[in-house]
């Protein structure tokens, strides 16, 4: 049995009948992502990609979360002190979605469950992504002062109209065949029927033809009579614009999302909006992590990713302290500085 083999690692992998599988073995946190589980997706992945003996990858998890996100307490933590664990958190969670997504053979992601934040990014790059109705996709990060990093920039943008910059400033969730019906997976199965697919995906069999043969049809989605007003309101030029626009808006729906903001850092969405449209202009995936990367070494240290954290996930009181605390009193310098240029890049 090979060192990522044995069951108490947090990733377990193995190749048979063709298929290399890797496995989320973290269930009692959600399978939260790790710097070693990154490193040693990295590392196997690195070497499935020139093995003759896989011919693709099926990515699967244990317990009821496929990925609820990167261990941003452990970030929090360390950018409490020197941040320099939280950076190489970043560096090995980013390296790893661009081996994703140069990927030069199938990964077929199993999202049921689930999938929020380093989720997205360890499928969403990905070839083929499976959801089911136990589905639950999020990019929730502006709620705890971060931003919809692991590729994020690159992926949301790229969405139809704004529905991307949507899901990202309000950290709105999917679920079940909306997750499909968004672009988000390729395919879409009963969860009754999931176990059977993945049989027979692990017995080497071809991948086109068993998810083709699985997949269900989804309708529009839940928010289809929303994306006039997704698109007219969150593709305004600032935040600022944004928030103005829902406010005057005559709808429970544009009201709701303008309480939603209210509670979420002023600062983050700044950072995202800026984030996202600088995301929609690059050219290719690299420099859109090159990018996040820059951001996500500043913001670890920041007060509203420490106080979101703290707010969020650490005393549970759920009532965040933002500096500043509201979208006008953001100023463009301070969110201009996170995406200067680094001593060290992610690449280096």
């Amino acid at each position: 049995m090979d060192a990522l083999g044995i069951e108490e690692k947090a990733v377990q992998a193995q190749i048979e009948n063709g298929v290399g599988r890797l496995t989320l073995n973290r269930p009692q946190a959600l399978n939260a992502l790790t710097t070693d589980m990154c490193r040693e997706m990295a590392g196997t992945l690195s070497a499935w990609a020139s093995d003759d003996r896989v011919r693709y990858v099926v990515l699967d998890h244990i317990g009821r979360a496929f990925c609820a996100g990167g261990d941003v307490r452990a970030a929090a933590r360390s950018g409490r002190g020197d941040g320099e664990a939280a950076r190489e958190f970043f560096r090995t969670e980013y390296r790893l979605n661009t081996l994703i997504k140069r990927f030069p053979k199938p990964i077929i992601a199993l999202i049921d469950g689930v999938t929020m934040g380093g989720g997205v990014g360890i499928s969403v790059h990905g070839s083929h992504r499976v959801s089911t109705e136990d589905t639950l996709f999020a990019m929730p990060e502006t709620g705890i002062g971060l931003f919809p990093d692991v590729g994020g920039g690159w992926f949301l943008p790229r969405m139809a109209g704004e529905t991307g910059t949507w899901l990202a400033l309000t950290g709105e969730r999917l679920k079940g065949a909306d997750v499909r019906a968004a672009g988000l997976s390729t395919h879409h199965v009963a969860t009754a029927d999931l176990p059977a697919l993945k049989a027979e995906l692990l017995a080497g069999g071809d991948i086109d033809n068993i998810l083709h043969r699985y997949d269900r049809p989804v309708g529009e989605p839940s928010f289809q009579e929303h994306l006039e007003a997704i698109n007219r309101i969150f593709g305004k030029a600032t935040l600022a614009d944004i928030a103005i626009a829902l406010k005057l808006e005559d709808s429970d729906w544009a009201q709701h999302q303008g309480e939603v903001l209210a509670t979420r850092s002023p600062f983050s969405m700044s950072v995202t909006l800026r984030h996202l449209r600088e995301g929609r202009r690059l050219q290719t995936f690299e420099e859109v992590m090159e990018m996040e990367f820059r951001i996500a070494s500043r913001i670890c240290q920041s007060h509203d990713f420490l106080e979101g954290v703290r707010a969020v996930l650490e005393d549970k009181d759920h009532s965040p302290q933002w500096l500043p605390q509201s979208i006008g009193c953001v100023s463009a310098h301070s969110v201009e500085a996170l995406f200067q240029p680094l001593s060290r890049e992610l690449y280096d």
